[in-house]
């Protein structure tokens, strides 16, 4: 990964993982309060209960004149019985000093219920049920909880890593094919104004300019302006220029006329059949359309051969006689910075830029190739 690319892969990550230990910390405090008032309730009801039920035997014996029944408490629970002289007649309180006010509170780590149930039958005034068990609970369920948040937490950090990965994917796919357009368009870029150097410096030396330099020169310049062109449309061209009635004969025949110098260093014949098709669409966007299919024919096809144009019947087919295009390919080779193959450069951008002008003026296109054999271009006009 680049530099850049690490670093939005870690803000994206660190990011991810910092939110989502806020809401697991603020998911956990709000789970621990509300396990804690359950726990805390559930510890009310037991001892009101317990009194409820010590308060109903004291009660049930005095109206029978028979001796009070005991039923069993639980371990955790210690009971104190108060006559109405604020004596302990049985049990024990955990805190002596414990001052005798009806209802449930906290004292020393315990959990203290006092009830006047009993109404002084049997001379009993109060019932004081207490435990201890609660901050036992507490420290079992912080644990617990602590270890959940942990496990949750460890969790978060995978997914989160596995999504900075899927996040970062079409970055780096779309860095890349970045990289490897800018290492594109400086190659085409060399070639041209290599040989615009070269045949400069050569006519600067003769002292005059050959035919052969000004062809040099001007089959260089056609290079760097097609790289110019297809860079402003990618970048700058308002894609819904004002259309008009054309005619496409014409605009190709200026087309091949152009290309026909390049063609030449290939020994590289034309076959053209055309016939006057009218059309609405701006010269501009029909001249880069028509110069994108047949710069690319020339260019990947092989020395000797010949491209057939043909436009007849609102229908224009380019022929190549190529390397062909393998059919895994044919459908991507459509998509911006994609080629389908590296033989003879280029920068991945032609064929997006036709696929995109068609779709702009309803253009039907659609290619056949066999690989080694040919490939064909064909243009629907309706």
């Amino acid at each position: 990964m680049s530099d850049l690319e690490k670093r939005s892969f870690y803000s994206f990550l660190a990011l991810y993982i910092i939110s989502s230990f806020i809401f697991l910390i603020g998911i956990g405090y709000w789970y621990y309060t509300a396990q804690e008032n359950a726990i805390k309730n559930e510890i009310f009801h037991k001892l009101e209960h317990i009194a409820d039920l010590k308060s109903g035997e004291i009660i049930l014996a005095h109206m029978q004149d028979e001796k009070v029944k005991r039923s069993s408490v639980p371990k955790h629970i210690t009971l104190a019985f108060i006559d109405i002289d604020g004596k302990v007649v049985e049990g024990e309180l955990i805190d002596p000093s414990l001052p005798i006010k009806i209802g449930y509170f906290e004292s020393n780590g315990y959990n203290i219920y006092i009830s006047d149930g009993p109404k002084k039958h049997l001379n009993i005034a109060y019932i004081v049920a207490q435990t201890n068990t609660l901050s036992t609970a507490l420290h079992t369920l912080k644990q617990d909880v602590f270890k959940v948040l942990i496990l949750i937490a460890f969790l978060i950090v995978i997914v989160a890593w596995i999504l900075s990965k899927v996040f970062m994917r079409p970055v780096q796919e779309r860095v890349t094919q970045i990289e490897r357009f800018i290492n594109d368009v400086t190659h085409e870029l060399n070639t041209p104004i290599t040989s615009l150097s070269m045949a400069t410096d050569q006519a600067l030396k003769q002292g005059e300019c050959t035919a052969k330099t000004l062809n040099n020169i001007s089959i260089s310049t056609k290079q760097l302006y097609d790289i110019y062109r297809s860079l402003t449309y990618l970048n700058f061209s308002d894609k819904n220029d004002l259309s008009e009635p054309l005619d496409l004969k014409t605009t190709l025949e200026k087309s091949v006329a152009y290309y026909r110098p390049l063609a030449e260093i290939k020994r590289i014949k034309f076959h053209v059949d055309l016939e006057k098709t009218i059309f609405n669409i701006p010269e501009a966007q029909a001249t880069l359309l028509f110069g994108n299919l047949i710069g690319n024919a020339i260019k990947y096809s092989s020395p000797g051969s010949t491209i057939t144009l043909t436009l007849k019947a609102d229908r224009l087919t380019i022929k190549d006689e190529g390397i062909g295009i393998e059919e895994h390919k044919q459908k991507e080779i459509f998509d911006k910075f994609k080629r389908g193959t590296a033989y003879s450069g280029g920068f991945g951008v032609g064929l997006s830029i036709v696929k995109s002008i068609c779709d702009t003026y309803d253009i039907r296109i659609t290619l056949r190739s066999a690989v080694n054999v040919w490939s064909e271009f064909c243009l629907d006009f309706h």
